[in-house]
């Protein structure tokens, strides 16, 4: 979108489960229209993202500030258990001291310049946080899986801060990278009763509400509405999905044991049940890959949207109390004869506050839209690939038992 306004009708781009097209939102500018040739293999969809990915090479190639953030360490005090993270950075930016710095993070500090970025800039998107804890019917807090993915999370959050034209460039992010103790920052800003003001401000502005907010950006609320709704949808499925396919592998991996103990008491049955529990077990082995490759790609990709469509919310709601203050002073300015011109300085400041405001979330929505795009694109394909490739082993297995037994069926004839 890049500074124009969002187009006035949006619900094409919408994921809609009801509908034949329910992915369309995230197959917008591929190459597989309506008339063009179906792919017949998943190497084949592949090629039809391949300039993409030479853009984003192009992209990778531009940056100039790299990330990392690994090996976790766990550290038990009297009162609370946390894992610290080493954060890396080598950077070829002139405003840093050094070309690499190496700091130690533990999740709060995320926190901290999460919140930081949020207030120094309220209408921009920054991306969100994995949850502090851990979402019911997941692995356990602070064992390998959980941090691991949750390291993931990380990594990719100061990834997309560090590719963002305006964040990166933030002294709290600078300062998160390279100070060896947040301590002191974290001290520094407004005070509480400061925070506290605020706070008051932001909860009255949304009481009192916009009187009149410009056509685009309904339009945009009510893309990111109908985006959160759709989005929690398909996670919550895909979770279920997730938790039925275990469940099978369960029975598939009784139902092999079986077989194979039958066989030992049917002398003349004995190959063939061999040869079905041979095949329920390979069945396993990748029904098992399938669930693993679900659960560490889409449902990453899923939920981390999810809470991306909060953070739009969030998002919007300070736009829009920006907004609100800019009407109550413009009405407190026509209303009153008294102090007009220190009044018209406020009432000008918030417009101008206004309109900056309003460009920027412009600009970073088309931004993150088309990340959110070519995320889900990339995660939706990769899990095509792996239904495709499950399959066809599965139908592999089976098809070369029949081959056996009826091979074995015609040399008993003979």
């Amino acid at each position: 979108m890049s500074g124009h306004a969002v187009p006035a009708d949006i619900s094409g781009h919408m994921l809609d489960l009801d509908e034949d097209d329910d992915l369309d939102v995230f197959s917008k500018n591929t190459c597989l229209t309506d008339e063009g040739p179906v792919p017949n293999s998943p190497s084949s969809m592949v090629n039809q993202y391949r300039l993409e990915d030479d853009e984003e090479q192009q992209d990778a190639n531009a940056k100039d500030l790299f990330i990392s953030v690994d090996d976790p360490e766990s550290h038990i005090t009297a009162i609370e258990t946390y894992i610290m993270y080493r954060v890396v950075t080598k950077t070829i930016r002139s405003d840093f001291d050094s070309s690499e710095f190496e700091v130690r993070r533990r999740y709060q500090d995320f926190l901290w310049l999460r919140s930081k970025l949020e207030e120094s800039h309220p209408t921009l998107i920054v991306h969100p946080l994995p949850e502090k804890f851990v979402m019911k019917g997941m692995v356990e807090r602070f064992n390998d899986d959980f941090i691991e993915t949750r390291r993931k999370a990380l990594q990719r959050f100061l990834s997309r801060i560090s590719e963002h034209p305006v964040l990166s460039h933030s002294q709290h992010f600078k300062v998160f990278l390279t100070a060896q103790d947040l301590a002191p920052h974290k001290k520094q800003g407004s005070g509480f009763l400061s925070r506290m003001g605020e706070t008051m401000r932001a909860v009255a502005n949304s009481v009192r509400g916009v009187k009149d907010r410009p056509e685009e950006f309904e339009v945009l609320q009510d893309y990111v509405e109908n985006f959160s709704s759709k989005i929690s949808s398909v996670d919550k499925v895909t979770q279920r999905i997730i938790k039925e396919q275990r469940e099978y592998l369960d029975e598939l991996s009784q139902y092999s044991s079986t077989y194979a103990q039958w066989a030992g008491s049917e002398e003349n049955l004995s190959e063939p049940l061999k040869g079905v529990a041979s095949c329920a077990e390979r069945c396993c082995k990748e029904t098992e890959e399938r669930i693993q490759h679900l659960s560490e790609v889409l449902v990453p990709a899923l939920h981390e949207y999810v809470l991306c469509a909060e953070t739009l919310k969030a998002v919007m709601r300070r736009r829009d109390n920006i907004q609100a203050e800019f009407e109550a002073k413009s009405d407190a300015l026509a209303s009153r004869r008294s102090d007009l011109d220190a009044l018209q300085d406020e009432v000008d400041e918030l417009a101008d506050r206004m309109d900056k405001s309003n460009s920027a979330l412009r600009v970073d929505w088309s931004r993150w839209r088309n990340a959110m795009r070519t995320d889900l694109k990339a995660a939706f394909t990769s899990t095509a690939e792996k239904n495709v490739e499950y399959y066809e082993k599965c139908l592999a297995v089976w098809e070369s038992f029949l081959v056996s037994q009826r091979g074995e069926s015609i040399s008993q004839r003979d």
